[in-house]
């Protein structure tokens, strides 16, 4: 879960930078997409890290 979140957050990050150099309606649909993966990630590591407690 660790793994999949991080490669998520660096997707997030390294999409919005690309969106905010897109023009027009592809780089406010890159940079929304971005921000989909970022939380997303955000989320996969908050369960990871909850569910260790829980099966401990």
């Amino acid at each position: 879960m660790k793994v999949i979140g991080i490669l998520l957050l660096l997707v997030g990050i390294i999409g919005v930078l690309l969106g905010m150099m897109m023009i027009g309606d592809i780089g406010i649909a890159c940079i929304v997409g971005a921000t989909a993966a970022l939380l997303s990630g955000i989320g996969f590591i908050m369960v990871g890290s909850k569910l260790k407690k829980v099966t401990r």
